[in-house]
């Protein structure tokens, strides 16, 4: 495969070769899920440039995918509380998209696993007689 900019068709294809993986909708845009869970979305919010993807990623990797290569990577504020990345497919080849499907993959199923939510638990307070 020649080493060209991704584009979402490339996103489609390397998502659906993931364990798990189908091609759905979120907030009305093309996504990926895994098990129901969001893998990747065409960003919906104004504030996301055109040609981007949204991609779920822990923090910590969000944080060092942005310092490594800012001009692929970026959130903007309506993203920032959430464990997603920006990413200008056009900036992004196709391995590096590759990786960084898989990167989310894992995160997204793990979260699955370990029973674990992005929401914070309300638990009920127990009634005592």
């Amino acid at each position: 495969m020649p080493n060209r900019a991704a584009d979402f068709d490339l996103v489609r294809k390397l998502a659906l070769e993931l364990p798990g993986v189908e091609e759905s909708s979120a907030y009305g845009a093309r996504a990926f899920k895994v098990h129901g869970k969001l893998l990747a979305c065409t960003p919906v919010n104004r504030s996301a440039e055109p040609g981007s993807l949204a991609v779920r990623v822990d923090i910590n990797d969000r944080a060092h995918l942005l310092v490594e290569a800012p001009s692929a990577y970026y959130v903007t504020d309506h993203y920032v509380p959430y464990p997603m990345v920006l990413v200008r497919l056009a900036r992004v080849t196709p391995d590096v998209l590759r990786d960084l499907l898989r990167m989310s993959h894992k995160f997204v199923t793990a979260k699955s696993k370990s029973g674990t939510t992005s929401q914070p638990s309300r638990r009920r307070k127990s009634r005592s007689a």
